[in-house]
């Protein structure tokens, strides 16, 4: 069988379901998604001037003075609730080719930019600090969405979905769930059956929303979702 062939029946089997739309790129989030992100909110000044601003979390107190990228911060307070009438929201911006966390305190017409962070680094640290591995194994790259490959054994012809075992077709039942809580997604399933060993061979590739899983439940699941996949 020659590679074109085989790449055939593969996309002729492979399985697809899509949640229609665009990723979401942005979203509202409570306080405390900064500190499970490692991040403190502070006011102070920057460059003599009062602002809002984050820090990596429990790293500064009031009285602070230091300098980052050429900007000098004054620590005033460290924030433990979000300032009154404020709303915290965080989106990802594209430049390059990558991918930006932009976070802003939003007050009626008002937004202040608070953090703008290389999304794969900070959502790789988040991730690693709640024990999420699976979602860390399956990352492979980072946009409005995010793609997570998980893949194992030797390659074959796909079965049809009448012939999924119940753990591949609980995967795809879940992870639909989790596409519906997000806004989007794309899961590709293609199930090779199992080798000589009872080892099943499989390759998925799922995309969700980069922002989604900045939320702490959808992230929990999904991490669940892949690490019952085996």
């Amino acid at each position: 069988m020659t590679v074109a062939e085989l790449r055939e029946i593969q996309a002729l089997n492979t399985l697809v379901f899509e949640t229609l739309g665009q990723p979401e790129k942005g979203r509202e989030f409570k306080f405390k998604s900064l500190k499970r992100w490692g991040l403190d909110l502070i006011i102070g000044k920057k460059n003599g001037q009062k602002a809002f601003f984050v820090s990596e979390y429990g790293k500064r107190k009031a009285g602070d003075t230091y300098e980052e990228e050429g900007i000098h911060y004054e620590v005033t307070e460290v924030l433990y609730e979000m300032p009154k009438n404020k709303k915290l929201f965080a989106h990802i911006e594209m430049k390059n080719g990558r991918a930006y966390l932009v976070g802003e305190l939003i007050e009626g017409s008002e937004n202040i930019e608070i953090l703008r962070l290389p999304a794969p680094s900070l959502l790789i640290a988040y991730l690693k600090k709640h024990k999420l591995h699976h979602l860390i194994e399956a990352l492979k790259n980072i946009g409005t969405a995010a793609e997570l490959v998980k893949q194992r054994g030797q390659e074959g012809k796909p079965y049809p979905f009448e012939q999924l075992p119940n753990v591949a077709r609980r995967f795809l039942r879940e992870a639909k769930k989790v596409e519906k809580e997000a806004g989007f997604g794309r899961v590709a399933l293609a199930y090779f059956g199992e080798n000589k060993d009872g080892e099943p061979r499989f390759r998925v590739s799922w995309l969700l929303p980069t922002i989604a899983l900045f939320e702490i439940n959808i992230a929990e699941k999904s991490d669940k979702i892949l690490a019952a996949f085996k």
